[in-house]
């Protein structure tokens, strides 16, 4: 019986126990689970979500009614929607995931040590994943395919705003795994809206391993709090632009509105434009307008406002700000030096880039930005699972340890030490 087919029990504690026991149980069948049945269900997966489209459709549709109707901005209810062509995007992260190497029991090194014992570093998964998320169902497919594919059972809380969806991706997901003979419990969803639930399960760390939260500050903030199992995140994600003196401006411009304007509601986004105080007179007036032709509000310093009239001042809160919309913070900076102690200052370490024909300036930019990526000429929305080569991810982290930039299947697994003797003791 499937963890969807439990009768809810009334007391929500219950409820979350018995999620999390059922996933531990999942985690140790499918950390045996062979490569090729793990492929198999991602390539089934795939299948069924081009087969059940309409359908798909159909519930999100729901979702973004009720959105409409609380009100959500449309940068929100961006991140909510579906369309055909998301769909086959999911799909070809499916099958990308898939052909992936399987990262379990790969040989991380491996030592025979001068007494004969064979010393093996062998990548084992991790157990079991608490995934929180808010909107975006595409990322209950993303999700749920990472951590199978690397051996973990997985919990899938979305946001209420995207339960429908997330409903009918979940129902298909789990007829996949009963078609391939998994454990239909490896891939779970918390199908009760109430908050404390999050709550419940944050308090389980004998049988959830780790807790990816990702969503707003404030969401991953309330999970750092309470988790008494180890958490990967990031907090928000203020990217930069900064358009240097040596900058092609052509190039700087195309950069900047992709950057800002192609996923405004991202964390890859750009939130931040820097300018070079020489090439600020050219710049900002082009850049000023192309923004404004895509409805972007510009928030800019006492310099900035006077190469654009219409800007808003910016405050310190602009600055640190992620709007997740289209707006802007936009400063004016004397030097090199000047806009790397800004992103240094307001940043949130995620992506940051530097548009410049200057080396020196690259090199420099690179090495002293403390950022989980650092781009030389290229959009900030290029910091992705999936741009990367990794197939999907499952977040980008900000942190150090134990994972940092997009978190792919590598990053969801541990290793463990295996130790081959021939009758050995130690003397």
């Amino acid at each position: 019986m499937s963890g969807s087919d439990v009768r809810t029990p009334k007391d929500l504690a219950d409820y979350c126990r018995t999620l999390a026991e059922r996933a531990r149980k999942a985690s140790y069948r499918l950390a045996q689970a062979r490569g090729d049945t793990k492929d198999r269900w991602l390539h089934l997966c795939a299948r069924y979500l081009s087969e059940r489209q309409d359908e798909i459709l159909a519930a999100n549709r729901l979702d973004l009614d009720k959105a409409q109707q609380l009100g959500l901005s449309p940068a929100l209810r961006d991140r909510l929607l579906l369309t055909p062509a998301r769909i086959q995007a999911l799909v070809a992260s499916l099958e990308a995931v898939r052909h992936l190497p399987d990262p379990v029991g790969r040989v991380l090194a491996s030592e025979v040590r001068p007494n004969g014992l064979r010393i093996c570093k062998v990548a084992v998964p991790l157990g079991v994943i608490f995934f929180i998320y808010e909107s975006r169902p595409n990322v209950t497919v993303d999700a749920a395919a990472l951590s199978l594919k690397s051996g973990n059972a997985i919990i899938l809380r979305g946001g209420s705003e995207a339960l429908a969806s997330n409903r009918v991706l979940h129902t298909l997901m789990q007829q996949a795994l009963h078609d391939t003979g998994l454990p239909t419990d490896a891939v779970q969803l918390v199908d009760r809206t109430e908050r404390e639930a999050v709550g419940y399960l944050l308090r389980l760390p004998e049988y959830i391993d780790l807790v990816i939260p990702r969503g707003g500050e404030d969401l991953i903030r309330r999970v750092v709090a309470e988790a008494r199992m180890p958490v990967l995140k990031h907090y928000k994600g203020n990217c930069h632009v900064y358009v240097h003196a040596d900058a092609d401006l052509d190039m700087a411009l195309e950069i900047l509105v992709n950057a800002k304007c192609q996923r405004p509601g991202v964390c890859n986004a750009a939130e931040s434009l820097l300018v070079h105080q020489a090439i600020a007179p050219f710049f900002l007036p082009r850049a000023a307008a192309a923004l404004r032709a895509q409805s972007v509000e510009i928030r800019g310093c006492a310099r900035t406002r006077q190469l654009v009239p219409d800007a808003r001042e910016a405050t310190e809160e602009d600055y640190a700000a992620e709007y997740l919309d289209l707006i802007i913070s936009v400063k004016i900076v004397d030097s090199l030096d000047e806009a790397i102690a800004h992103i240094n200052t307001y940043g949130s370490r995620h992506t940051d880039a530097i548009v410049t024909q200057s080396l020196q300036a690259a090199q420099e930019f690179t090495s002293r930005v403390d950022s989980a990526a650092v781009m030389v000429n290229a959009s900030t929305r290029f910091h992705d699972g999936f741009e990367f080569g990794l197939g999907a991810e499952i977040g980008i982290s900000t942190d150090k340890f134990h994972a940092r930039g997009p978190c792919g299947l590598a990053e969801l697994t541990t290793y463990k030490y295996i130790v081959l003797g021939h009758g050995h003791v130690r003397l």
